[in-house]
């Protein structure tokens, strides 16, 4: 990627954080659902740690990754509305005319999206700090689960822009992730600990790319981390990520010859 590319994209980037800062109530909804769902569940389940398998005596500890994974995931799912918001308003159209770079249009909103949700894992994991939760791993475990949100961010924010740009209704949109949250989130060890959950589940949640973000986010924050495993789930999310990105280009690309 040149400069001038690399120019382009941060200044693109810049304008979609203005928009994002332009909307206080969406940065206040975004901050205060993640802190309801850590609390509501940590104070529902608490127990459950008891069955075991959970690698710790405080469920608080267990879910703060879980949590942070699952909000990247809901945040992200949406970025394809922004898209069809600008397709709509014929800004996007409007941009195809200057000679700005065709992935700069594209990154820009990759790269927002990944810095809001870097953002966002930071506040839910001093959230979970100050609610009593640990972690053994220290900075490093944290910066790890932080770059599994974001690459899992960019994997399902790539893919909904994808959609926003093919089928170009809100519509669509809405049901498609509605239809994939719950079902992604729950084959998953976001709440439950793999060895209490159903053989078939256990099966699916090994090719379930949020959880894979869950597991190297939770290995590096334990106190004995599990390099190996970071890198093979980590490695995996990154491939995922590329393959989302190039093909959010593409498309990108297929509609410009569109109009």
């Amino acid at each position: 990627m040149s400069t001038a590319t690399l120019t382009q994209t941060w200044y693109m980037t810049q304008r979609q954080l203005m928009a994002v800062l332009r909307q206080p109530a969406y940065l206040v909804l975004m901050l205060i659902q993640p802190a309801v769902w850590l609390f509501l569940f940590g104070n529902l389940f608490k127990k459950v740690v008891e069955l075991g398998g959970f690698g710790t005596t405080s469920y608080l500890d267990y879910l703060v990754p879980g949590i942070v994974v699952m909000s990247a995931l809901s945040s992200n799912m949406w970025a394809g509305m922004g898209t069809l918001e600008e397709i709509e308003r014929g800004t996007l159209n409007r941009f195809l005319v200057t000679p700005v770079s065709r992935s700069a249009l594209m990154n820009a909103n990759v790269v927002q999206q990944g810095l809001t949700t870097a953002l966002q894992s930071l506040v839910i994991v001093a959230l979970g700090r100050l609610g009593g939760a640990d972690y053994p791993g220290g900075a490093i475990g944290v910066v790890v689960l932080i770059v599994a949100s974001v690459l899992l961010g960019t994997v399902f924010g790539a893919l909904s822009n994808v959609v926003g740009m093919l089928v170009r209704q809100r519509e669509s949109i809405i049901g498609i992730n509605t239809f994939l949250l719950l079902p992604l989130t729950f084959l998953s060890s976001a709440f439950m600990a793999p060895s209490q959950m159903p053989g078939w589940m256990r099966d699916m949640a090994d090719f379930n790319p949020l959880n894979w973000a869950i597991v190297a986010g939770r290995s590096a924050m334990a106190a004995d981390a599990d390099w190996g495993t970071v890198l093979t789930r980590g490695g995996a999310l990154l491939a995922v990520a590329v393959v989302a990105v190039w093909l959010s280009t593409r498309t990108f690309r297929a509609y410009q010859r569109s109009v």
